[in-house]
């Protein structure tokens, strides 16, 4: 099993969630971050002040799939996210040792 984590612009979670749900993936915690890489934030005006943003919104999405289902979890992803701007975002993917659904006591595969 592995855990897929993906930084994704904010625009792009239904596209994200839509894909996912088209190869199977029902599951998936959203969660609203923020951030920086290559985009170093930004300057924005407000009441004719200047000021920088340095961290921009973000939305991380977590999902636990099978091994197998890993690489098709990452296609629909970039597929979804992309937009060919810098700040796309990032995958992250990790080993889970274990998974354990509380309300059944299910445990690995049958908990996903």
């Amino acid at each position: 099993m592995k855990k897929i984590e993906a930084i994704i612009k904010p625009f792009k979670l239904d596209e994200v969630r839509e894909a996912l749900s088209e190869i199977g993936i029902s599951g998936l915690t959203v969660t609203e971050v923020k951030g920086f890489g290559r985009q170093k934030g930004h300057t924005e005006l407000y009441r004719g002040a200047e000021y920088v943003v340095d961290f921009l919104p973000k939305i991380k999405i977590e999902i636990v799939v099978k091994s197998e289902t890993t690489e098709a979890a990452i296609d629909a992803i970039i597929k979804a996210a992309r937009t060919g701007k810098i700040g796309d975002g990032k995958i992250f993917v990790m080993p889970v040792e274990q998974v354990v659904r509380i309300r059944t006591g299910e445990t690995n595969e049958a908990a996903i």
